[in-house]
């Protein structure tokens, strides 16, 4: 009985996870004009990161696959951020801020990390609705890719090397 509900939800989630991603505007074309807070209180303007690769991943310490990408996330700012690529994670307005400073602290995440109190990241991002949902950004500004689940760790890092013009 288990696997039959499981062999049905399994392709139900897979097509609402679609129709959300093609309800969602303009999310090939150019990333939005925001401004982040960090929890330590530091703006980051992300037209201001134009001319660098850039990711911003939405997350919330409760999402079991958003704790899978941190190492992808860690492990790619490590390798590029020193050449050029620019990250920020940006917490969804539902998870509370003591959870995501300590969820910061005891991961030592290298990169900036924003809440997202009103959600205004998430709808200027097309309405993110699910974590993680993570952005690859272009130097030029453009959003190469919107991953939502766990990204592939491989393709992003070529693409960020070639971006770099280290690939």
């Amino acid at each position: 009985m288990f696997w039959a509900k499981f062999i049905f939800a399994l392709p139900v989630f897979a097509l609402a996870v679609w129709l959300a991603w093609l309800a969602v505007p303009g999310m090939s074309g150019a990333a939005p004009e925001v401004t982040f807070t960090t929890i330590t209180n530091k703006k980051i303007v992300l037209r201001e990161w134009r001319g660098k690769p850039a990711i911003v991943t939405f997350w919330a310490t409760d999402c079991p696959s958003c704790m899978l990408e941190i190492p992808h996330l860690v492990g790619l700012y490590r390798q590029f951020h020193d050449h050029g690529l620019e990250m920020i994670a940006v917490a969804m307005a539902y998870d509370p801020p003591n959870h995501v400073v300590a969820m910061t602290q005891d991961r030592q995440l290298p990169y900036d990390v924003a809440l997202d109190l009103n959600s205004a990241h998430a709808l200027a991002f097309g309405d993110v609705q699910f974590t993680p949902t993570t952005f690859l950004i272009t130097p030029e500004g453009k959003i190469a890719e919107r991953s939502v689940g766990v990204f592939d760790y491989e393709s992003w890092q070529n693409r960020i090397a070639a971006m770099l013009n280290e690939g």
